[in-house]
């Protein structure tokens, strides 16, 4: 139980900085824009309370969650990696494929919240972190990248008048490319491993 509680500040940066990376929050700025620009309202309290909410869920409970849906992490991970891949392709064609037809508001559960910050990658990074350091940390490390996230949805207008119609248009394109590998290379690495434990 001391170790469940413990707290270190080197432990809660290092944990911090792996999130962040993989969540990587600048990199959703042209998504968000994107979305805003298509008329999706995206509410930044409401992302920054489900993706903290997701992942304190999935922390204590992630493992069993899967175990009960029969569902394996390479399995939960190439869906997402499918949602992702049509995003990247709206980006770059600038073609509508993935319909925005729910309530006001729904974009910003899908797919801001799942599966661009609380997806499978960081899902999975969460489970290793449980190896690595104790949950207070993690904890902590999870509220400051939340707070991280809060700021750059809530902020996203300033930083769209900074980077101005070219620089966004610009961003789109290059982040969607982005976008793009990344949800290949989920795809491939997830269907290697499901395969191989199918074989």
């Amino acid at each position: 139980m001391d170790n469940l509680l413990h707290f270190d500040i080197q432990e809660v940066i290092s944990a911090f900085v792996v999130l962040f990376a993989v969540i990587d929050i600048t990199g959703l700025v042209p998504i968000i824009i994107d979305l805003k620009e298509k008329g999706n309202e995206i509410n930044a309290g409401k992302a920054a309370f489900y993706s903290l909410f997701s992942f304190i869920v999935f922390l204590f409970m992630g493992n069993m969650m899967l175990q009960l849906f029969h569902v394996d992490i390479s399995s939960f991970a190439i869906a997402g990696s499918l949602v992702i891949f049509v995003m990247a392709i709206e980006m770059i064609f600038g073609v509508e494929i993935f319909k925005m037809d729910g309530p006001a508001g729904s974009a910003t559960i899908v797919p801001i919240v799942f599966p661009l910050i609380a997806g499978a990658g960081s899902f999975t990074t969460l489970l290793s972190l449980r190896a690595l350091y104790s949950l207070l940390d993690i904890i902590i490390a999870l509220v400051l990248n939340i707070l991280i996230i809060y700021i750059v949805i809530k902020r996203v207008n300033i930083i769209e008048k900074l980077l101005g119609k070219g620089g966004v248009y610009v961003l789109r394109k290059f982040f969607g490319i982005i976008l793009l590998a990344i949800s290949v290379r989920m795809f491939i690495d997830n269907l290697t491993k499901l395969l191989s434990t199918l074989l």
